[in-house]
C-alpha cells in the first residue's frame, strides 16, 4: 500500500509543479504583455485555474504527509495504543469528509462540464473542476493508507503486551 501511495504522492507533485510552473509563467507573460500595451485576455483565467489545479493536488499530497488537517497537540501527548486510537479517529473524520468532497465534486464537475471559459469558449469548465474529485480520490486513498499503519501499530502492540 505504501507503494502505491509513494507512487501516487510522485504523480501529484509532478502536475502540482507543471501548474505552479505553468501559473509563474503566465503571470510572467502577463506582466510583460502589459508593459508592452498587449492585451492578452487568457492570461488571468488561465493563471487562475492553474493555480488551483497546483493548490489542489498540494493539499492532497499534505494529507498523506500528515502536515494538513491536523491538529497534533493531543497526538503529541499520547503514545502508543492511544496515539494510534486517535489517530484512527481523526482519519475516520477526515475519511468521511472526502467522501462527502468526492460525490459533490463528481456532481460538480457533471453540472459544469459544459460551461466555457469567458476567454478561451474552447476550454471547458470541466477540467477546472475535475480536480476536486481528483484531490478527493486521493485523500481516501492516504487515509486507507493511514488506516492500514495505525492498524499494524495496534497489532505490534498487543503482540508485545
Amino acid at each position: 500500500m505504501k507503494k502505491i501511495t509513494n507512487v501516487i504522492e510522485k504523480i501529484q507533485i509532478t502536475i502540482g509543479v507543471i501548474f505552479l510552473c505553468m501559473f509563474f509563467g503566465i503571470i510572467v507573460l502577463q506582466i510583460v504583455t502589459r508593459h508592452l500595451g498587449i492585451s492578452v485576455i487568457w492570461t488571468e483565467e488561465a493563471a487562475n485555474y492553474s493555480f488551483i489545479w497546483a493548490v489542489f493536488m498540494g493539499a492532497a499530497v499534505m494529507v498523506n504527509r500528515r502536515e494538513h488537517f491536523n491538529f497534533d497537540f493531543l497526538v503529541q501527548k499520547l503514545k502508543g495504543k492511544k496515539r494510534a486510537y486517535l489517530s484512527i479517529f481523526n482519519d475516520a473524520i477526515l475519511f468521511i469528509f472526502n467522501i462527502c468532497i468526492f460525490l459533490l465534486g463528481v456532481q460538480v464537475v457533471s453540472e459544469f462540464w459544459n460551461y466555457t471559459w469567458s476567454s478561451i469558449p474552447q476550454m471547458k469548465m470541466g477540467y477546472v473542476w475535475l480536480v476536486i474529485p481528483v484531490m478527493a480520490a486521493t485523500m481516501l486513498i492516504y487515509t486507507i493508507s493511514h488506516f492500514v499503519e495505525h492498524i499494524r501499530v495496534i497489532k505490534a502492540k498487543e503482540v508485545f503486551e
